[in-house]
């Protein structure tokens, strides 16, 4: 009987460490699998990323999206960066997705997804946006002259970059090729003439989409440039000429000034017959006034 209670407890025992160390087993088996997944985004500029972080076991344990710059956009369904654009999707124990609209160059990168685990175990998520190609035309100088080369850049931006540029005139193609030489992004024309005016166009195409520019090309007359650029020898002649005339005009009006008011005067002392109150008088201030008329003058110019 003793021996059977033994073997019982012993059963027992036995059976207790196979499930613990089962249980053991297990637990290390679901830590293990507690581990984030993501996958890299591409997105045209505009438009919208989603960005999606799972977990296939999760024992309650939190979630985190943060941006390149390590900023936080995301804590579970918490938002923690004030930005309109980033919106939640989904938030719960086996994931959490957010979606970035109106998304820009800047906002490539890496993105993180944290599961914050002991010890914290992340997941990298690369935003890679396309931009619809932009393109101008650049001459290599301002004013094309007759018989002068010229240079026609098609500058040109997007991601990817687009390449080749396809060049035409008139909407068709460059009519001497000898003279019009394409070379990458450059259109290089030799010894300008007048058939040469036109309107010229580039194009350029990435898997975005395709953008063009044009350039109104005017093939000027050297002489009649640089008649435009000399200085304008009547109009100076002209301007001098007006001086000399104003300048000689002003000396005559007051020369004749001058003439009209030189003289001399009396003062009332050396007029005094006047002022006289009978003729005696008179008479008698006029004689005197003869006498002392030299010391009573006064004279201006």
């Amino acid at each position: 009987m003793i021996w059977k209670r033994s073997a019982v407890l012993r059963f027992y025992s036995v059976c207790g460490l196979l499930l613990q160390a089962a249980a053991s087993k297990n637990k290390v088996k679901g830590s293990q699998g507690q581990f984030p997944l993501t996958q890299n985004v591409t997105v045209v500029e505009g438009g919208t990323a989603i960005l999606t972080c799972r977990v296939d076991q999760n024992d309650n344990t939190s979630l985190q999206w943060s941006n390149p710059a390590q900023q936080t956009l995301y804590f579970d369904d918490k938002k923690a960066l004030r930005d309109n654009r980033i919106e939640l999707v989904r938030a719960s124990w086996h994931e959490l997705s957010i979606s970035v609209s109106d998304v820009s160059l800047s906002d490539e990168g890496q993105y993180t997804c944290s599961l914050f685990t002991m010890p914290v175990k992340t997941s990298k998520a690369y935003l890679t946006v396309l931009d619809t190609p932009s393109v101008k035309i650049i001459p290599s100088t301002p004013f094309p002259q007759e018989g002068q080369p010229l240079i026609l850049t098609c500058e040109s931006k997007g991601k990817p970059l687009p390449e080749p540029v396809l060049w035409t005139k008139d909407g068709g193609e460059l009519p001497d090729p000898d003279r019009m030489v394409v070379s990458g992004r450059e259109l290089n024309i030799l010894f300008l003439n007048k058939t040469d005016n036109g309107t010229y166009r580039c194009e350029a195409t990435n898997t975005i989409g395709q953008s063009s520019a044009e350039y109104v090309l005017i093939v000027h007359d050297p002489n009649a440039l640089a008649g435009q650029t000399g200085p304008d020898h009547a109009l100076i002649g002209g301007i001098v000429a007006v001086v000399v005339f104003v300048t000689l005009c002003s000396i005559f009006l007051l020369g004749r000034y001058l003439a009209r008011h030189k003289g001399t005067y009396l003062t009332n002392e050396a007029k005094g017959a006047e002022d006289a109150p009978d003729a005696d008088t008179a008479i008698i201030n006029a004689e005197g006034s003869q006498v002392n008329a030299e010391e009573k003058k006064e004279y201006f110019i």
